[in-house]
């Protein structure tokens, strides 16, 4: 780290260590003992500019307080069939780490419907996800590992992605958001696998929309990536699709390996499990509410905005426009 990130990282520490004590609070679970890592991530996130590092932290830690996200993994999606459901559609795992200890997340793009459940759910499960991520799976990494791991690794399966993938736009642009501005930078490496034609022709235009420390962030591997992801990692790290040319993803198990997106895998059971502890300390008598934890869903900021209408207007060019424009409004949002 150069002497300008340094001072960087100084003047931003210096900035945090006025707020008030309940940003200060909910700021402990952000950086989990690794301050200056964290705010690394602000200032990088920022292109190094202190003030507007200073106002992105600001922003998430009063989103935080506001949403009360310190509470969101004592918040159990219950019944049990409804969160299964919500497995089963938002495909999402850790399938493992790399050989540096990084925690390995199995996302199946192409096969994710979101359709089982309102966009409430998708998003609580999400940030659920991520804040077990930050405040158990990283910490406990860096414990094992004797440093800080304060970043993940993503492999993006894109087996089956389709022109109905363009229903999914409205949604996946509020949780990216979500993201950019509260967990800017936890991603070291987004691996994307089992590329049909389509993603081509949109990774192709939206490329260059992306800002260049994306952009390097991302590699597009051949095939399923299996043999360069070995490089990596362990085979028994790898994600279930990735483990044998041609087998794609899939919501199940496959030829005996472990799904990682499934409710019975061991990591949505510890995090299942853990967010029902949570709860029941929290409230040992009263009954879990049947409903939703509603987040204020935010603003696309620019960039955002810029790549969903792309990436809208190329499946359109496929889709010769059969209808498809309508779905962006068929999301469920108001309901549980």
């Amino acid at each position: 780290m150069g002497i300008a990130s340094q001072e960087g990282i100084r003047q931003l520490q210096a900035l945090i260590d006025q707020v008030e004590e309940p940003l200060k609070k909910t700021y402990q679970n952000v950086h989990q003992g690794y301050t200056t890592e964290n705010l690394a991530r602000f200032l990088k996130a920022r292109e190094w500019n202190v003030a507007k590092a200073h106002k992105m932290l600001l922003d998430s830690l009063n989103w935080r307080i506001q949403n009360e996200i310190d509470n969101i993994l004592a918040k159990p999606i219950v019944p049990t069939e409804l969160y299964r459901a919500v497995r089963d559609s938002q495909l999402i795992g850790l399938s493992g780490y790399s050989k540096e200890g990084l925690p390995v997340f199995a996302i199946g793009v192409g096969l994710s419907t979101f359709d089982k459940a309102s966009v409430h759910y998708y998003v609580q499960s999400h940030i659920q996800i991520n804040e077990y991520r930050d405040r158990v799976i990283l910490p406990s990494a860096s414990k094992k590992y004797g440093r800080p791991i304060t970043t993940c690794v993503k492999v993006l399966d894109m087996t089956g992605l389709k022109l109905s993938a363009l229903s999914q736009i409205k949604l996946l642009t509020i949780i990216s958001t979500i993201d950019d501005l509260n967990y800017p930078e936890k991603a070291n490496t987004y691996y994307v696998v089992n590329v049909p034609y389509i993603f081509s022709a949109c990774w192709k235009v939206v490329k260059p929309l992306l800002q260049e420390r994306t952009r390097k962030k991302v590699q597009v591997l051949p095939g399923c990536g299996r043999d360069e992801l070995l490089k990596i990692m362990d085979y028994a790290s790898l994600p279930h699709f990735c483990r044998k040319e041609g087998s794609g993803s899939s919501r199940h198990s496959e030829n005996g390996y472990e799904n990682c997106y499934s409710l019975d895998h061991h990591f949505h059971q510890q995090l299942y499990n853990y967010i029902k502890q949570q709860a029941s300390k929290r409230e040992p008598v009263a009954p879990i509410k049947y409903s939703s934890f509603h987040v204020d869903l935010p603003e696309p900021v620019a960039e955002g905005t810029e790549i969903a209408k792309t990436i809208e207007s190329e499946l359109h060019k496929f889709g010769n426009g059969n209808g498809i424009s309508g779905s962006l409004n068929g999301l469920k949002i108001n309901n549980d």
